[in-house]
């Protein structure tokens, strides 16, 4: 909270630019960087998802999207590492399971798998998207096997695999200690163990979505765009804050998608929005398949072969935030607002501000 408070304000420092034209002169101030932080994903998104387009197959790719019962949010407040792991081991498995069945692809798939935790109102909603290659590569490596056009796996059977196989490592957890002592139960009487709660989630059906396939590279990139760097709510959501009262606009699935504004309390507004920090250095996107760190690029670079697509691109130097925003915005941040003509260069650097005195330090770089 620190960090968003502080996020582009003197109190983080910055920089001072002078128009070499007219002497106009701005400050911008440092962000904090924080993954957290709704101001500061944008950039990392795009460099993020155009780091992503060496991995691109020929193929269409599917969304599909494994969420956990209601009743697992108070152990994922308490211990959301544990949690949290688990939702990835247990979806990752199950697609790979399904994936090297001869009776659906019979081979490896490619899936990047991307954390959740929050519904559109900023409540606690725990699930994973998951970005899944039409096809696999079949186990002698000979051979690419594509999925069919608009079917992947029977969405029924993948619920029921995720909650055997979540549960046989959530059982597994408990009785290692890595929950502590459960009480998850009103009932006095409810085993300390966790079995009530094992007992309960058993007889529950767990949702597991599966959007229609998506066609062609953009659409692919634009759906992680969207689902990879960001957390609980952004900031063109924000409607006001007025007399201790936050609104934000937020979109009602169960009333037929309409857009609607909420009202909180800025205590409860923070409350919601602090259920959805990750544990520290914690990895919210994973990749799994064809797609794991090991063996990406001698994996990737086969299926290319295999569907005559050609070689990925080279790796190209990062974009720097001017040609990024450039790119993006259309938007040229070293011209000078003032006269339209100069061009903007440092001037001085600005220390973090001295709590001691609340004075700027200011180093002249001219």
């Amino acid at each position: 909270m620190r960090a968003i408070e502080n996020c582009r304000t003197a109190q983080l420092g910055g920089h001072k630019h002078t128009c070499d034209r007219c002497g106009a002169a701005r400050i911008t101030y440092n962000s904090c960087r924080n993954r957290h932080c709704p101001k500061c994903q944008t950039l990392d998104r795009q460099r993020w998802v155009q780091a992503r387009l060496s991995d691109l197959l020929s193929v269409a790719y599917f969304h599909i999207v494994f969420t956990l019962p209601h009743q697992l949010n108070v152990l994922a407040q308490t211990h959301p590492r544990v949690i949290y792991n688990l939702l990835f081991a247990a979806a990752s498995d199950t697609l790979l399971t399904f994936a090297r069945d001869p009776k659906h692809l019979g081979g490896t798939p490619g899936v990047t798998a991307v954390l959740h935790t929050w519904g559109r109102n900023l409540s606690q909603h725990v699930h994973l998207h998951c970005i899944v290659t039409g096809g696999a590569l079949a186990a002698d490596g000979l051979r690419f096997i594509r999925s069919r056009r608009k079917f992947l796996f029977p969405v029924r059977a993948l619920s029921v695999v995720f909650r055997a196989k979540y549960l046989e490592l959530l059982e597994q957890a408990l009785h290692a200690g890595q929950l502590g002592t459960v009480q998850l139960e009103t009932d006095p009487a409810a085993s300390p163990t966790g079995s009530s709660l094992l007992t309960d989630l058993r007889h529950r059906d767990w949702i597991v979505y599966c959007k229609p396939p998506l066609a062609g590279p953009k659409q692919v990139l634009d759906y992680l765009g969207r689902y990879t760097h960001r957390v609980a709510i952004s900031n063109d959501r924000l409607v006001g804050f007025h007399q201790g009262l936050v609104r934000f606009r937020w979109k009602d699935h169960a009333d037929a998608g309409k857009l609607k504004v909420m009202t909180l309390a800025a205590e409860e507004f923070i409350r919601r929005f602090l259920l959805h920090v990750l544990p520290d250095r914690f990895m919210r996107i994973r990749h799994f398949g064809l797609l794991a760190n090991r063996a990406r690029s001698k994996k990737l670079a086969l299926c290319r072969q295999l569907l005559h697509q050609p070689a990925a691109p080279g790796t190209s130097a990062p974009e720097s935030t001017q040609t990024l925003m450039l790119r993006l915005t259309g938007l040229d941040i070293t011209l000078c607002p003032v006269c339209r003509t100069g061009r903007l260069y440092l001037t001085a650097i600005i220390a973090p501000l001295d709590s001691s005195n609340c004075q700027p330090n200011i180093t002249d770089t001219s």
